[in-house]
């Protein structure tokens, strides 16, 4: 089974800007959106929520709801917005996820998720994945996933991505759910080892390339969220060291790359920080990387700010 390694999506960050720069990081890796709710997606502003570059490709949105109505509606939408994957959020723990029953307190309604599977499967011919946890609360691991998993299998799912730990939906914050409860990668083991006919991707506490060639060796994915996003510069060595490619980009020619991207940007009306506050971490570790991320978090809030804040960054590190 093809191996895949994807940036997770994440609330505030995976936006456009942000995806359109890791594209240029890594040509392989699978894109996420950030979660959008059904009633925006039917409702709101699509271009705005939806919209994402050509290159972008390949990408994939992922969606909040629980009612199958809405997330049939909302994958009809998605697939005509040209989107490679469609993915169930039931994994996010925030208490305005849980208002809206949607995210990680539907592992304790695995019907429910199973028939919002099978709606979304009949509104669409791009795959249907879910993203989840091992379990929440006082749910015994084992049983709760395994659970979960067949139904969905049942109604139709493509494939699924576990973050491989609990998720505590009282006393513990969406930040603290990132961290505290232990991760548990064997039990994401386990069910591949069960099901070596269904696609599973790993997600949680992955910080490194050689720690995902070493996830490889037992599930088909790996996703990467806060590190991709807070030390970007690692993923310049997603295509050739997971791949096999030739490819490693060179992170000044990453850098110089953007100032087109955000000169377009900027002559419609949009602003600088939009998008540098994205690339802060891209040298992270490296001489120069404090004056790099001063130049952009000061200099491109300002009102008249354009891409010579970044022309002005790259000089101060060489």
């Amino acid at each position: 089974m093809a191996k895949v390694f994807s940036i997770a999506p994440m609330m505030e960050w995976t936006d456009r800007h942000c995806r359109y720069f890791h594209r240029l990081l890594s040509q392989r890796a699978l894109l996420y959106t950030e979660m959008v709710t059904t009633p925006a997606v039917i409702h709101g502003d699509r271009q705005k929520l939806l919209g994402f570059h050509d290159t972008e490709h390949p990408i994939a949105v992922q969606l909040g709801g629980s009612e199958p109505v809405e997330l049939a509606e909302s994958a009809r939408i998605t697939t005509d917005w040209g989107y490679d994957e469609i993915n169930l959020n039931v994994g996010c723990p925030s208490d305005r996820v849980q208002s809206g029953k949607f995210g990680a307190c539907l592992m304790a309604e695995p019907d429910l998720v199973a028939r919002c599977v099978e709606a979304m499967k009949r509104a669409t011919n791009v795959p249907v994945t879910v993203k989840c946890r091992i379990g929440i609360d006082d749910q015994n691991e084992e049983e709760a996933l395994d659970k979960l998993v067949d139904q969905v299998l049942a109604a139709g799912c493509d494939g699924l991505t576990v973050h491989a730990r609990k998720a505590w939906l009282q006393g513990l914050s969406p930040k603290e759910n990132r961290d505290i409860p232990p991760l548990n990668y064997d039990r994401v083991y386990r069910l591949k080892h069960r099901l070596s006919h269904v696609h599973i991707a790993i997600n949680g506490g992955i910080q490194s390339m050689e720690a995902a060639n070493d996830h490889f060796q037992h599930v088909d994915g790996v996703m990467m969220g806060r590190t991709a996003y807070n030390a970007p510069h690692v993923l310049a060595d997603v295509d050739a060291d997971l791949f096999g490619d030739e490819r490693r980009p060179d992170l000044f020619a990453v850098a110089e790359a953007m100032i087109p991207y955000i000169d377009e940007h900027v002559a419609k009306g949009g602003r600088v920080n939009q998008i540098t506050r994205h690339m802060l971490g891209l040298f992270q570790g490296r001489p120069g990387a404090r004056r790099w991320r001063q130049i952009l978090t000061v200099e491109s809030v300002k009102p008249e700010a354009t891409s010579a804040v970044v022309k002005e960054a790259i000089a101060a590190l060489r």
